[in-house]
């Protein structure tokens, strides 16, 4: 027996999800319009590609920055030996102003309450480690992004125990799918510490209500829980209604003296809204001092590497460059969404009415053979492997309905886009004509027998004379 941990040996970790496996089989046969033009187009990453024009103006505008200098000369002993895990002052500072700008400038944020993180997967698993304990559970709004299943619970400990959201309602959170969920964990004799969801939402990209905020904060008011809310897709709202942050609801409703102001906190990240997973920069905000302290402490197991730190805080302190950069990637995120949903229409496949992130959420439940998941995994199959295209199945965001996909559209090209709505109206289309084949065989047959059944009983009617 091999001495490893029970940690190592698992399986909890949840790579084994069709969401993985999706980005297994793209690996294998990336799609390129040049080397690789068959291969299989990578729908399943929410990544925004769209305005890296914008951020590589602004390098080539700002170089001292990028060269780690300050007034022209270098600073890069400085940042090389910084290693202090509270950050650089001046990027939680920028950090927190832009934060603001997103939410419309109606929320102000502390920067002594801020805690970086090395992206939001980090955040999210501090959180949990700072508020759970092992066995503990956090009630999750379904359909949920895969990645929590790993990122809440395979190191923590903790459970997650779905709220289970529906289609007739366009998916949204209602008190009776709060309090059933709360009921399950007590089934499952597990302790409820609180409720996380993601506004805007992935993979939904809808923007959650005020209606929504205030249903939370009054559930877990009573619960006396807390409530998580990750807003890493908050500056992608391209449609309205505006997105309406959980601070920005804690404050209108007078909940800064009493004990809910302190069991808020909310994650935030550069990934999706400025497109920069590979800098690794996710932050907790929280009101609670002992939360921002430990986490704080925890954050030395995953620190933002200072010169980072010094290149965005330079970056989003130009608050020309940061005004115009929202707005122009909100357009383009907007043309990009249409282009999608445009495309999909056309070829009788709609998506759930959204207004933010970089994907839609897909509706092909009448492409499935069965209403069943084993009917959404082989049309899944088929997408893949003979359509060319990574798409996410309902099944690994736990949706409850089978038919649901989530698909990106920020992570490629114009170009790239077309050529994976073609190939799924060419996969449509297939499957419309064999299916008008089978229906003219089935009609064929039965006029043949229409005609058999006269023939007999005309023979028999001249018998009977």
């Amino acid at each position: 027996m091999k001495l490893l941990s029970k940690k190592a040996m698992c399986n909890s970790h949840g790579q084994d999800s069709s969401y993985f496996l999706g980005w297994e089989e793209y690996e294998k046969n990336p799609y390129d319009e040049i080397r690789n033009p068959k291969g299989i187009i990578q729908m399943g990453l929410a990544e925004n590609q769209l305005s890296f024009d914008l951020l590589e103006s602004w390098l080539t505008q700002n170089p001292d920055a990028a060269a780690f200098k300050r007034n022209g000369d270098s600073i890069f002993r400085e940042l090389a030996l910084f290693q202090d895990y509270h950050g650089l002052p001046a990027f939680k500072d920028a950090l927190v102003q832009f934060m603001s700008e997103i939410r419309g400038n109606k929320v102000s944020f502390d920067s002594n309450k801020l805690v970086l993180t090395a992206g939001a997967t980090s955040a999210n698993e501090t959180l949990i480690f700072c508020l759970a304990d092992p066995g503990d559970a956090f009630l999750l709004p379904t359909p949920y992004y895969p990645g929590f299943d790993r990122d809440l619970k395979w190191r923590t400990g903790a459970e997650i125990v779905p709220i289970q959201c529906t289609s007739s309602n366009g998916f949204r959170i209602t008190e009776s799918a709060l309090e059933e969920a709360y009921k399950e964990a007590e089934r499952r004799n597990l302790r409820v510490k609180g409720v996380l969801v993601t506004n805007p939402s992935n993979p939904l990209g809808t923007t959650l209500t005020k209606k929504e905020l205030q249903l939370l904060l009054t559930f877990v008011s009573t619960k006396q829980i807390h409530l998580i809310s990750d807003e890493i897709y908050s500056g992608t709202v391209f449609n309205s209604p505006k997105f309406v942050s959980v601070m920005e609801v804690l404050i209108e409703n007078n909940y800064m003296y009493t004990e809910v102001w302190d069991r808020v906190h909310i994650v935030y990240s550069l990934s999706k809204d400025l497109g920069l997973p590979g800098f690794r920069v996710g932050a907790i905000y929280s009101n609670d001092d002992m939360v921002v302290s430990a986490a704080t402490k925890m954050s030395s197991f995953g620190l933002i590497s200072s010169q980072t730190q010094y290149l965005l805080s330079a970056l989003l302190s130009d608050k020309k460059f940061t005004k115009n950069y929202v707005s122009e990637n909100q357009k383009r995120l907007k043309k990009r969404h249409e282009m999608l949903v445009r495309g999909l229409k056309q070829i009788g496949i709609r998506c759930l009415e959204s207004n933010a992130g970089l994907f839609c959420w897909v509706d092909m439940r009448h492409l499935l053979s069965s209403n069943t998941f084993d009917g959404e995994m082989e049309l899944w199959k088929k997408i893949v492997y003979e359509v060319g295209l990574n798409i996410s199945p309902g099944s690994s965001c736990h949706c409850t309905e089978p038919g649901w996909f989530r698909a990106c559209f920020a992570n490629m090209s114009e170009d790239t886009l077309n050529i994976a709505i073609q190939r799924l109206k060419a996969f449509v289309d297939s499957r419309d004509n064999k299916d008008d084949i089978q229906n003219q065989q089935h009609s064929n047959k039965k006029k043949s027998f229409s005609k058999w059944v006269f023939r007999l009983s005309f023979n028999e009617r001249q018998r009977e004379r």
